[in-house]
């Protein structure tokens, strides 16, 4: 157990700490430093995101050497010092590397090991994603940065951690259909608390300070009204891209209150009049929307006047949740009634994600009685695929005994599939945390 080969990380991450303080970056030190601790207590998570940690150090290292040394030998200065200086951070930093690298910590790494792989795939992806979103808007997005500046790394920090928490108790199909619910509620709470925040006055709360409606079907009505503010609509393809249709049952701010009213309710079971309803009636409320926002812009109607109409839509979905989904036990506003879940249940095809059913199928049932989408019947069975209105929740995966429902995705064996369809959501669910506000 030779611990000591740990001196040369722990020491190059707290440098690197430091060459962010030196530019009032207080929130990079304290996670770096959080993260020297988390190898020192044998996380073996922790270590491939250190791996990561060196990488990019070494590339700011080597930028702020070859910064320096241009700028003093514009001026005539001298620099070889300086350059034997910053060449040996780089040095130091790739040594840090090779050792975590190398398989003499091996036996260190002992705790946590299990899923150790995909919890630091859920802690970078939702690190690298949060630091990208800060770094290409001109205004701070992250709350931490607007009420402590300097301090956005270590929410960008604490939000990995906690993705890769919650990632480890979805990796089993019966850990997926309890924990998904319940971070899929504290999203939408956490969203709408901004919100209210927001409009009692804290403006800070809000992404812009420009107030906008939370209802989904705007994400596609509202460019149409306006003739521009496609931001909403790239982020729900981007999403369509990465998981497909599960931004309905991982993602939405407002489908997170029908899936709470349908628990309510009794147990689901298949409609034929929902299934019709989940094209034709999502289809009509699409072609509502849509046309309304059109004919609102060429009458040059205002703004008010758009604001009042979408939030009477809104109500009539809340409706469709508090007096039907409530009381049939189905998620009817999302299947039914929301344009939006039409468009991402048809252009979520673009993603190669799919559940299947295997032709071993016993036909025992036990997966109807908790598809909420209304997704799964006899039919469906017997053809091996859940139908068109299937979000890739995976509620029937855990709810199969014998194991013939599954994720699929090419190339890719059953649990390897849903190992990384789960390390996406997450990590999208994590990033959708830190950032999504109106």
């Amino acid at each position: 157990m030779k611990s000591y080969r740990l001196i040369p990380p722990v020491a190059t991450l707290f440098l690197l700490g430091a060459h962010g303080l030196r530019q009032g970056d207080f929130g990079l030190l304290a996670s770096l430093a959080v993260l020297a601790g988390l190898l020192l207590a044998r996380r073996a998570w922790a270590r491939p995101v250190a791996v990561a940690a060196f990488l990019w150090g070494g590339i700011i290292w080597t930028q702020t050497a070859v910064d320096l040394v241009r700028f003093r030998m514009a001026l005539d200065l001298p620099w070889e010092r300086l350059a034997w200086i910053m060449g040996g951070g780089i040095l130091l930093d790739g040594l840090a590397l090779v050792l975590l690298l190398g398989r003499g910590l091996d036996d260190w790494f002992d705790r946590e090991r299990t899923w150790a792989r995909p919890r630091a795939a859920m802690f970078l992806l939702t690190v690298i994603g949060l630091a990208v979103a800060r770094s290409k808007v001109d205004f701070p997005i992250l709350l931490a940065d607007r009420y402590l500046p300097g301090w956005g790394w270590l929410e960008i920090f604490l939000l990995g951690c906690y993705a890769q928490w919650i990632g480890v108790r979805m990796r089993t199909p019966k850990g997926h259909r309890t924990v998904r619910p319940r971070i899929w509620a504290l999203f939408s709470a956490v969203f709408f608390l901004q919100l209210g925040l927001g409009i009692l006055g804290m403006d800070r709360m809000l992404m812009t300070g420009t107030l906008h409606l939370p209802v989904p079907a705007l994400i596609v009505a509202g460019p149409v009204f306006r003739g521009g503010g496609y931001f909403m609509l790239v982020l729900f393809g981007a999403t369509l891209l990465l998981v497909g249709p599960a931004w309905c049952s991982h993602l939405c701010y407002v489908g997170a209150w029908d899936d709470v009213l349908s628990r309510s309710g009794g147990r689901p079971a298949p409609s034929n009049t929902l299934r019709a309803l989940s094209l034709w009636g999502r289809g009509a409320t699409l072609l509502l929307v849509v046309g309304v926002a059109w004919v609102l812009r060429v009458a040059g109607m205002p703004g008010v006047s758009a604001v009042f109409l979408g939030a009477a839509f809104g109500l009539a979905g809340v409706g469709v949740m508090v007096f039907i989904s409530r009381r049939l036990g189905k998620m009817v506003h999302c299947t039914a009634f929301c344009p939006m879940g039409l468009i991402g249940n048809f252009f979520g095809r673009i993603a190669p994600w799919r559940v299947r059913i295997d032709t071993d199928c016993t036909r025992c049932g036990a997966c109807l009685t908790v598809c909420r989408y209304n997704a799964l019947d006899g039919d469906s069975l017997a053809q091996g695929r859940p139908a068109l209105s299937c979000t890739l929740c995976g509620d029937c995966v855990s709810a199969c005994a014998h194991g013939h429902i599954g994720y699929v995705f090419p190339g890719l064996s059953g649990e390897a599939a849903r190992t990384a369809f789960i390390v996406l959501a997450v990590s999208l669910h994590a990033l959708f945390l830190g950032v999504a506000r109106m």
